[in-house]
């Protein structure tokens, strides 16, 4: 779309840690608002950079979902069922405050583990990004995972949002503009956590979060996003858990952020913040603006 300046210019802003210019930073947002509504899809991507038509780039997108569904009725065999309970399920899963797919909302007493080969059906599809809770995090996240508690999300936001409003037969231009201005209540918490899942999970970082609810001790309940592992600069360089809060608005509150740091002091290196506000650092925490979520 012939953005490689500004392209630049955000991978600078990143390793120098210096914020972009306020015009090109709202520029920035603007366009990742547009990627997360048009999502990564070749067809969708072509579509909208030739006709700069949400209209169009929706039909398109409605006919990638239905191929998802027809190649579940051909190729899951066995699984299918569970397969398309999953794949309807997502919207509704993700649209939940805590995010963990709950498959007792699908079936009455299903358990996880009879849904594990429908999971990794869509994750081997690539239809969908898996995230998984790691209950006692170190720079090994995956010695602690516990995959009775995942979260499940779409592989492309793009789709999500056509999911999401799939109750019309078209959704029009002016609605995804409105969608694109926040003018409409759309879940844009639901469409940001998840394409910054897209984008680690592009980038490189198998997924995990940290989720805790202790009814004796609120202190100790809390919910991290995501973690990955980064080098600590205050350490040599040695790697270090890095927790990362995904916030869709100006004004939010870092509380499971701060817990997360008391209480594993010892294992976190930098802190991450993705919001829609310009780069700040603050020590140990980095507050980034979302379209740097990539650059993790």
């Amino acid at each position: 779309m012939g953005e490689e300046p500004l392209s630049r210019a955000i991978a600078d802003s990143y390793v120098r840690l210096r914020p972009l210019p306020d015009s090109l930073h709202r520029k920035a947002m603007r366009l990742f608002r547009e990627y997360m509504l048009v999502g990564g899809m070749p067809q969708a991507v072509e579509t909208y950079i030739r006709t700069r038509d949400f209209h169009r780039v929706d039909e398109v997108k409605r006919d990638i979902l239905k191929l998802y569904r027809d190649d579940i009725a051909k190729h899951a065999g066995s699984a299918r069922r569970r397969v398309t309970l999953l794949f309807d399920g997502l919207v509704s899963q993700l649209s939940q405050h805590e995010k963990k797919y709950r498959v007792s909302s699908l079936e009455p007493n299903a358990r996880m583990r009879e849904y594990d080969e429908a999971f990794f059906w869509l994750a081997d599809a690539c239809v969908v990004n898996d995230c998984v809770n790691s209950t006692d995090p170190t720079v090994g996240l995956s010695a602690y995972a516990d995959r009775a508690t995942i979260k499940c999300y779409m592989a492309d936001t793009g789709l999500l949002v056509t999911q999401a409003l799939a109750d019309s037969n078209v959704t029009e231009d002016d609605i995804y503009r409105d969608v694109l201005l926040g003018k409409i209540s759309i879940n844009e918490g639901m469409l940001t956590e998840n394409v910054v899942a897209q984008l680690l999970h592009s980038s490189g970082h198998a997924l995990y979060f940290y989720s805790r609810n202790d009814r004796d001790d609120a202190s100790r309940t809390m919910e991290i996003d995501f973690l990955i592992v980064s080098r600590y600069p205050n350490a040599a360089m040695k790697p270090r858990v890095s927790p990362i809060e995904v916030k869709s608005s100006n004004r939010y509150r870092t509380s499971s952020l701060d817990k997360f740091k008391e209480r594993f002091s010892g294992r976190v290196g930098l802190e991450y913040v993705l919001h829609p506000k310009p780069l700040e650092v603050r020590g140990d925490r980095r507050y980034l603006p979302l379209y740097m979520a990539g650059l993790l």
